[in-house]
């Protein structure tokens, strides 16, 4: 798409990579509304969160789980440099199944966070992150949590996976949670195969790789 192309298509009003998430996820959740949190302050004027919102969705696929969903790592709105770009901003939107968990009181902010911090870890280090890359958390990803998950693994999301926007792909980033156990066995063996080979191991119990704070090894 070239920029006059896209200037006649849109304003400067729309919401362009926005919409074009929206879309996928109503092909997904077509009657379903969610939940969203945005923070108080946008990045763009001073404020410390770089996700300009996240929504959970109910799912009832495999396990009844939430499904978090995050705008602003790709390009959300109207930008005719953008348009025609191989790649959106960063490339991807993360997401998160996440098994509810008896101490989280309504829908888990910690996550939320989670989600943020990794955020402005690509933001900071112009470092982004790919299919089968994996972080240690150094502890309890939900902090002060007697759980055994400690790390996390990208995989594309099963069911929302790459899309084509007017300002370039956006892939889908799924975080994985992982055990102390799986961790070790990635930082023993830390390329991207090993990675995709763990991961193909959880899938044969757990296809929608849904996050379950109370795995344990």
């Amino acid at each position: 798409m070239t920029k006059e192309e896209y200037s006649k298509l849109f304003t400067a009003d729309d919401a362009v990579g926005w919409l074009a998430i929206d879309k996928q996820l109503d092909s997904i959740y077509p009657e379903q509304e969610p939940r969203h949190y945005a923070p108080s302050l946008h990045f763009m004027v001073g404020g410390e969160d770089p996700i300009d919102g996240t929504s959970i969705y109910d799912s009832e696929k495999q396990v009844k789980h939430l499904h978090l969903i995050s705008y602003g790592m790709s390009q959300l709105y109207y930008d005719e440099e953008q348009a025609g770009k191989e790649f959106s901003k960063w490339g991807f939107e993360f997401t998160f199944r996440l098994k509810p968990y008896a101490d989280d009181e309504g829908d888990p902010g910690w996550a939320i966070r989670m989600m943020n911090n990794l955020a402005r870890y690509v933001y900071k280090s112009e470092r982004w992150f790919e299919p089968y890359h994996f972080v240690p958390a150094n502890g309890p990803i939900r902090l002060d949590t007697a759980t055994d998950i400690v790390g996390l693994a990208f995989v594309p999301d099963p069911e929302l996976g790459v899309i084509s926007t007017p300002h370039g792909e956006v892939t889908f980033l799924q975080m994985v949670g992982l055990t102390k156990k799986e961790v070790e066995r990635l930082l023993a063996k830390p390329q991207t195969s090993e990675v995709e080979r763990l991961i193909d191991e959880m899938r044969e119990y757990n296809p929608l790789l849904i996050t379950d704070l109370d795995r344990a090894d």
